[in-house]
């Protein structure tokens, strides 16, 4: 860890937040507004990414998501850093989005990998040069998503080190997924360019991958959970492991409800939605089509393991 990450802009904590909407999925937008606010309350939090998986970005309209990103700065842009992400399948669309983005006032945008890499593949050349594309059409500073080695989209670490060339580029989301590639892409980046954070997207490999190498975390359980999510991040960057495993314990339970063992999926995130508003931390658990809504065995059972570690309504208000 080469960087001084308490004062670099785009090291620690970056929550990718929810999205609350009215039960006729409608943007709650005074919901928003005061969940965006509440994250940036916490003391370390560095920055809110809207507009990300967790947000629904794929059930969002081009507008809603500029929408949001309009909402999200105004709330808490003189605070935290406000990145916005940016789904799109060209690099035409990509660079309105970004754009857009700008426009709102975010400081920064997620570049997701165009998905339909993910069926058909794509070259290096068209990997690295969407990043080019998007630098000199929006010319915003942008962090790389990128995405599990078992895809089509991943980046490999040559391309990697092609992106971090690029000016506009200030940092990557690491969600490779793959522990046994994590060290070696984290030192090589590092060598190449020590100036660009490395972020984990782990929230299931967390405390592995901040001790195998990491400037910070970017990921949807610190919109769940932000407190926790900050003792252990900064446990493990200031290298007290016991710290850190202590505050990973505390995670365990909750993380078991959200993931189930698994990867952050949509409906791991439905399941977050539904916890929090549980929690009282939230206005409402409704989700976007084609999601359907959580049976009510499903919501019995959040509840239930969030009473039996403590997290109710009455817990949360106490603390």
């Amino acid at each position: 860890m080469n960087l001084n990450w308490q004062h670099h802009p785009w090291t620690g904590v970056f929550p990718a937040t929810l999205c609350p909407f009215h039960e006729d999925e409608s943007i709650d937008e005074t919901g928003l507004r005061l969940y965006m606010q509440e994250l940036a309350d916490v003391a370390g939090i560095k920055g809110v990414v809207c507009n990300g998986h967790t947000g629904e970005i794929m059930s969002l309209r081009p507008h809603e998501r500029q929408r949001v990103t309009q909402i999200t700065a105004a709330a808490v842009g003189e605070r935290v850093k406000v990145v916005s992400g940016v789904s799109a399948e060209g690099s035409l669309p990509a660079i309105d989005d970004a754009l857009a983005a700008k426009e709102a006032g975010a400081d920064a945008i997620l570049l997701m990998p165009a998905h339909h890499w993910i069926r058909f593949g794509r070259t290096s050349e068209t990997a690295v040069g969407f990043f080019q594309d998007v630098a000199e059409g929006a010319d915003i500073p942008t962090i790389v998503h990128q995405y599990p080695a078992w895809t089509k989209a991943s980046y490999s670490l040559n391309e990697m080190l092609e992106m971090v060339k690029i000016p506009q580029v200030v940092c990557i989301k690491m969600g490779t997924r793959d522990m046994a590639r994590w060290r070696w892409d984290y030192e090589q980046l590092k060598e190449a360019a020590p100036h660009i954070p490395i972020l984990t997207c782990h929230d299931e490999y967390l405390l592995a991958s901040l001790l195998e190498g990491s400037d910070g975390a970017l990921i949807g359980f610190a919109g769940f959970v932000p407190e926790l999510m900050v003792a252990v991040v900064h446990a493990a960057l200031n290298n007290d492991l016991l710290r850190a495993r202590k505050a990973r314990q505390q995670v365990d339970a909750l993380a078991r409800i959200v993931y189930n063992f698994g990867e952050p999926s949509s409906d791991a995130h439905q399941r977050m939605k539904c916890a929090r508003w549980l929690m009282g931390r939230f206005p409402s658990m409704t989700m976007r089509r084609p999601l359907r809504p959580l049976p009510p065995t499903e919501i019995e059972r959040i509840q239930k393991s969030l009473e039996e570690i403590g997290y109710t309504k009455e817990h949360i208000g106490a603390t």
